[in-house]
């Protein structure tokens, strides 16, 4: 996934109301930025961050500046737009090197219901009709280890309580974790921050719940998905 146009660089001063963030620029100018991420962005939202921002001129929007990434502990790139996330997931979907799970089935049609569910999935395989969920990773709390959610999910149990009762009946199910940051080895369940989520988690593996982890690594120019992660329950 490429940027339409170059990412503009500048420092974090705050992030505030979930969805709006001050960044200050390199040329000095002083921006409200789109913060397109609702978890609490555990480590990749302190200020005095270096941060990078997307910018459309697009007619209608309050603000023309798109929170990107973030520079975290270390020096590792993070991209912190979940919105990006489904994208990159489709492109890996289509890669059989990549997630040999969904080799055959054909394209993911996005946003799609689940018949009799109260839920909407990210993509539906058109090839054998499995639901495939994607999940934005984003906080590292050891070395190579990240862990989601870093807020307490009650929709992400929701869904996985969906996906559940697809495995059960004997339909498709794919959840997918995708962690935009290169120096994370291993995915594991936030047990510490959500226990019903890794509840919930275990659950789902133990009913046929297919679940998977990819990482993909921002650059200046865009994120691409180039590894297979273990989710480690």
């Amino acid at each position: 996934m490429d940027y339409d146009t170059p990412l503009a660089a500048g420092t974090l001063e705050r992030r505030y109301k979930r969805f709006l963030a001050d960044v200050t620029l390199d040329d000095g100018s002083r921006v409200t930025a789109h913060c397109p991420n609702t978890g609490s962005m555990l480590g990749c939202a302190d200020p005095g961050m270096r941060v990078w921002l997307s910018r459309s001129d697009r007619p209608g929007r309050k603000y023309a500046h798109t929170w990107e990434q973030v520079e975290a502990a270390g020096g590792v790139r993070v991209g912190i737009h979940t919105g990006r996330t489904n994208r990159l997931v489709a492109e890996a979907l289509a890669d059989a090197g990549l997630i040999p799970e969904a080799a055959g089935a054909g394209p993911a049609r996005p946003e799609v219901n689940v018949p009799e569910e109260p839920m909407r999935a990210d993509f539906q395989l058109e090839g054998d009709g499995r639901f495939v969920e994607v999940k934005n990773v984003t906080a590292a709390v050891d070395a190579g280890v990240a862990v989601f959610p870093d807020s307490p999910s009650a929709r992400g149990v929701r869904h996985l309580e969906v996906f559940q009762r697809l495995a059960e009946r004997g339909d498709g199910a794919m959840l997918v974790f995708c962690a935009q940051r290169p120096d994370v080895d291993e995915i594991r369940p936030a047990d510490l921050i959500d226990p019903a989520y890794g509840r919930a988690l275990r659950s789902a593996i133990a009913a046929g719940v297919v679940v998977i982890g990819v990482g993909a690594t921002p650059t200046a120019n865009g994120i691409r998905v180039d590894r297979r992660i273990p989710v480690l329950t």
